[in-house]
């Protein structure tokens, strides 16, 4: 089946995985944004131009779709304009969301049905880490009211693999590569979710081409995923895993998530324990932990120019912290294949 497709976002990290799978199924896809994210990427598609949060959507009015996929929708009111222009132009609408749509990060096994985030003042247009939340909670409920029972909501985890602009997921197989001392938070049996960039899109269009409706969960694996599987999945011969305690590097004013990604603070290990399930039934499927390290390691030395990580620690200061740990005694090498004796 042929569809046509219009991604409203789709030249960045999901929105261009998008689009690249959906023009190998051999859909006719129509791309509407700024213009200012590789222009020049993807060819094959139309392209229509336009800024949301300006309001300036008219060029949606030329055309109709069977889909729409809304990658880049954050504040309710420019959900609210573009759904309402689309609602008769359209057949089905899927909003891409987040988990942190979640009310308390602290709640374990959380499916699609626990309390979402609310904002005081649903007007808000600043987005940071307190209003992210809840806003994608009100932009969701523009969609339903806008497509009713023609309406998709995907909240995925951390979206991981090739072109990731965050890092988070990246710092670590990077950081492992460069050989020497790793510094990593001793709790190695904390759970991590994280769902691959092309799982996350293949998935999608599923949905897409099947008219699936409601709202599901998207992250992942779908068998529980632990700290130590990410390092030693990432694991190359030269690098010496060293455990600190997470005391130790709380005093050293390390924070977990943005200083040493994936790591998470007690009060949020709800959001790496999230049920799945209805999208694993619904189709949602895994790519080998180990093939999504390799990918990223491979996107990330063909960069050019190459960039710096934007997520994690220096080396520097990784050093320095280590440094003092292993002073006061407080560090202990992780055990791997290659130093299993």
């Amino acid at each position: 089946m042929s569809l046509r497709l219009l991604i409203l976002g789709g030249t960045g990290f999901l929105g261009g995985e998008l689009t690249k799978q959906a023009l190998d199924r051999g859909w006719r896809v129509t791309l509407f944004n700024r213009g200012t994210t590789s222009p020049g990427s993807y060819p094959e598609a139309r392209r229509l131009q336009g800024d949301r949060l300006a309001g300036e959507v008219s060029a949606l009015e030329a055309d109709t779709w069977d889909a729409c996929i809304d990658t880049c929708g954050y504040v309710p009111r420019v959900v609210r304009q573009a759904c309402e222009l689309l609602a008769p132009r359209v057949g089905h609408y899927q909003f891409v969301s987040s988990i942190s749509v979640y009310a308390d990060p602290s709640m374990k096994g959380m499916d699609e049905g626990a309390p979402v985030a609310q904002i005081a003042v649903s007007t808000i247009e600043t987005i940071d880490g307190e209003t992210y939340g809840p806003l994608k909670a009100l932009c969701e409920e523009e969609c339903r009211a806008a497509f009713g029972d023609r309406a998709s909501i995907v909240r995925p985890g951390l979206i991981v693999g090739p072109n990731d602009r965050t890092d988070r997921f990246t710092y670590w197989p990077l950081r492992i590569s460069e050989g020497g001392d790793v510094l990593v938070p001793d709790e190695l049996d904390q759970p991590v979710q994280v769902i691959d960039v092309r799982d996350l899109a293949a998935f999608m269009l599923d949905l897409t081409e099947q008219r699936h409706t409601g709202t599901l969960n998207a992250t992942g694996p779908a068998q529980p995923l632990t700290f130590e599987a990410i390092l030693m999945a990432s694991y190359s011969p030269g690098a010496r895993l060293l455990a600190v305690p997470p005391s130790f590097l709380e005093e050293q004013g390390v924070q977990p998530w943005s200083d040493l990604p994936l790591w998470l603070p007690p009060d949020g290990l709800g959001m790496s324990m999230i049920d799945v399930r209805r999208a694993v039934v619904a189709g949602l499927r895994f790519h080998d932990l180990s093939d999504t390290v390799a990918a990223t390691l491979k996107w990330w030395r063909s960069l050019d120019p190459p960039r710096e990580p934007r997520a994690g620690m220096t080396r520097e200061r990784g050093q320095a912290v280590l440094g003092e740990a292993m002073r006061r005694g407080l560090v202990r090498e992780i055990t791997t294949t290659a130093n299993r004796g």
